[in-house]
């Protein structure tokens, strides 16, 4: 996949994640009509629609590929692509997993749901969560159970807290090291 053009690899996949939610529409529609899931579970909240899905995992795959590939070309190291690649790869899968692990012990009913959803804050304190990659991966290994819409929002929700956490980690590290930045001062 990674041979091809970045436009061509971007188109690709995008177009698979359409076919695939079309799918899974289809399925919805033929066993019952599709189903809409209420916010928070709660249903005084508002309902969304799984029809959503045609429009936001297509774009959704469309505007986070396309991140990867701009953080990929920005490296220019002998190899560094290459382990870029691969290292984006197993971020993904062990996000589409996690993903899928929450979704498939929501729908069995199993304890674990809390254990496995605040886990996923915990891991973000020590991961940048806030990367293209685990978005995605966890928004799509959630979304047959979810729909689309929830679960970006939840991986939203844990990105921005990702990104919240890292960057005042940062901070705090410069301040504690007087304003210099990394191996500053050094021979």
């Amino acid at each position: 996949m990674f041979a091809r053009p970045a436009i061509q690899s971007r188109l690709l996949l995008t177009i698979c994640a359409l076919v695939a939610e079309t799918l899974h529409i289809g399925w919805e529609y033929t066993h019952g009509g599709v189903l809409a899931h209420h916010l928070l579970a709660n249903p005084e909240l508002p309902a969304i629609s799984n029809w959503w899905g045609l429009l936001v995992v297509p774009l959704l795959v469309w505007h986070l590929v396309g991140r990867i590939q701009r953080r990929a070309h920005t490296l220019v190291q002998a190899g560094s692509r290459e382990r870029f690649r691969s290292l984006a790869q197993v971020r993904f899968t062990v996000a589409l997993l996690w993903g899928a692990a929450l979704a498939l012990a929501f729908t069995l009913g199993h304890p674990a749901v809390t254990f496995i959803f605040f886990g996923a804050f915990a891991a973000a304190l020590f991961v940048h969560a806030y990367r293209a990659e685990y978005v995605l991966g966890f928004a799509l290994g959630m979304t047959f159970t979810f729909g689309a819409v929830l679960p970006v929002l939840v991986a939203s929700v844990i990105a921005a807290c990702s990104f919240l956490v890292h960057l005042l980690a940062g901070a705090a590290m410069r301040l504690a090291r007087g304003g210099r930045a990394r191996g500053a001062g050094l021979p």
